[in-house]
């Protein structure tokens, strides 16, 4: 298998291409336009689409037009612009219509910066537009995870019928790592019972999110409840370090979680028994491994960029049965091991 040394945005254009995905529509922002750049390369030589749009509200809307005629498509963007995308991520949830969407993280709220964050948690697990809604929502931690996450998120949108969604931090979109370049998949999914291809076996096909009667609406809600239970109880990913005798099990995600690894190291030099839980969907979330290490009285240290989001995740599976601790940074400020080492010690100790 071939291998390249390449940015993480740049893997995510590999993995898309591999999945099969050939319809492009972005528009540049910081720390995420390499995705745009890759797309633009390499879309059109290809056979495909790429269209860099006027805005974000009109990326994701032409997402959903292409969406709409079963045709793989993506969009990517970093924070303001997502934020721009919610209106439209609502309506592809709605109208069941499969896409990934990328959020390459960076400081906010507002403008704000554009160094590292993990601040937009909420926004993506939580449904950042408007109804009952969910996007299943995975998290990277290298580039090749970028690439390999990234051909994933199309399986799940096309297995679920909904939105995925790729979340990383802007450092993990810009490091350079070596990426094994998977080989294209065939398409072997089939879109012709509810898509709009122009063709007369699809002219009686009608992709909209609207049901103007109230028990229409309700039966259609229930009906992607159903759904979304189903894909909290079969697509759950997560990766465990060192947390079958850890008395502190930390939970964090994307290039956080490469920092832990090495700090879990030091702490067990010290005698320290800690170890990592991360978190590779954040939606569905792990919460059941985090409910099973409260059972047995492990206690957790969430570790975020960000004032504290996903910690509330982790206190709802250990449902008040043991401490769960937070430790943060923010505005693009990233831990160094030893800073976590030192919270490691604190909490151990006895402090708070």
């Amino acid at each position: 298998m071939a291998k390249q040394f390449m940015k993480g945005n740049d893997a995510i254009i590999v993995g898309a291409l591999a999945a099969g995905c050939r319809a492009y529509y972005g528009y540049p922002i910081t720390p995420a336009s390499e995705i745009a750049h890759a797309a633009a390369l390499h879309f059109p030589a290809l056979g495909g689409v790429f269209i860099q749009a006027e805005s974000e509200v009109s990326a994701i809307n032409m997402v959903y037009g292409t969406a709409g005629m079963g045709i793989r498509t993506m969009t990517a963007s970093s924070s303001p612009g997502f934020s721009l995308k919610q209106e439209g991520l609502s309506y592809c949830a709605g109208a069941e219509l499969p896409c990934v969407v990328v959020n390459i993280d960076r400081g906010g709220p507002g403008l704000g910066n554009i160094a590292p964050e993990q601040a937009d948690y909420f926004q993506v697990t939580k449904g950042g537009g408007h109804g009952n809604y969910r996007l299943i929502a995975l998290a990277p931690n290298g580039a090749q995870e970028m690439c390999d996450l990234t051909m994933k998120a199309f399986d799940l949108a096309d297995k679920y019928r909904n939105p995925a969604c790729i979340m990383a931090d802007g450092i993990t979109g810009q490091m350079m790592e070596v990426v094994e370049i998977p080989e294209a998949k065939p398409l072997a999914v089939d879109h012709s019972s509810w898509c709009v291809a122009g063709t007369p076996e699809t002219s009686g096909h009608l992709v909209s999110s609207i049901f103007l009667e109230s028990t229409d609406l309700e039966e259609h809600n229930l009906k992607l409840d159903r759904k979304y239970k189903e894909v909290m109880a079969n697509e759950v990913m997560f990766e465990e370090y060192r947390t079958a005798d850890a008395d502190l099990v930390v939970v964090a995600y994307g290039v956080v979680s490469r920092i832990v690894y090495s700090s879990i190291d030091a702490a067990r030099e010290e005698g320290m028994k800690i170890g990592l839980l991360r978190p590779i969907t954040l939606w569905p979330f792990p919460s059941a491994p985090i409910a099973a290490h409260a059972a047995r009285g492990a206690s957790f240290l969430a570790v975020e960029l960000s004032t504290g989001q996903m910690v509330e995740d982790v206190q709802l599976a250990v449902a008040g049965k043991t401490p769960v601790h937070f430790y943060g940074r923010c505005g693009g400020m990233v831990p160094k091991g030893q800073e976590l080492l030192a919270e490691y010690r604190k909490i151990m100790e006895g402090g708070n």
